[in-house]
Order: structure tokens, then sequence, then C-alpha cells
């Protein structure tokens, strides 16, 4: 083979591995394109099943809430009765009898405090 047939032969290899190396490139840039759109996609639905979920849940808590809120209620209700009308028990045996109330109180402190005195030097 004369030189000039080589010569020739090396500038249609190249001719041809530069159409290759741009047409792989092309390849390349279009799938990183697509896989960039799928992707973007892909994030776009998982935000969008979040806030969904999230929405879901707000909605779940709030009922839960309000029902709990709904029957709570007359145990509320009962219970400040209730708690009220210790208090006026309290305030009127006081005011009958205010030197006895004293000295129970004085008799509930002295029995604290000695409890507490104990637990302490028990440590």
């Amino acid at each position: 083979m004369p030189a000039d047939t080589l010569g020739t032969l090396d500038d249609e290899v190249e001719a041809k591995s530069a159409k290759l190396r741009k047409s792989a490139k092309a390849a390349v840039s279009s799938a990183a394109e697509t896989s960039q759109e799928k992707l973007n996609e892909a994030i776009d639905l998982a935000d969008r099943s979040f806030r969904e979920a999230a929405k879901r849940i707000e909605k779940a808590v709030r009922e839960g809430v309000d029902t709990i809120r709904s029957q709570s209620e007359p145990y509320r209700e009962n219970a400040t009765q209730q708690f009220d009308d210790a208090q006026k028990y309290v305030v009127e045996r006081i005011k009958e009898r205010p030197l006895v109330a004293t000295l129970a109180g004085i008799g509930v402190g002295l029995l604290l405090g000695l409890l507490m005195a104990n637990s302490r030097s028990e440590k």
C-alpha cells in the first residue's frame, strides 16, 4: 500500500472517530437531560405526596383534638364545680373554727418538715 493510501485511511478513520465522538457526546447529553427531567418530576411528585400526607395528618389530629375536647368538657365542668364546692367547704370550716384550723396547719407543716428532714439525712 502506498503511503498516500495510508494517509487517506488515517483521515477517514479520524473523521469517523470524530463523528462517533460527537454522536456519543450528543447521546450522553440527551440522556443526562432526560435523567434530569425524570429526577425533577420524581422530586415534584414526592413533594406533592408529602404535602398531601401532611394535610391529611393535620386534619386527623385536629379532628382528634376536637373529639377529645368535646368529650372532656363535661368532666372539666364537673371537676371545676367539685373544686369550687371543696373550696367553699374548707373556707367555711376555717371560719367556724380558726384555732383548730391553725393548729391543724401547724401540725401538717411540722409533720412534712420532719419527713423531709428524715429523707435528706438518709441520703
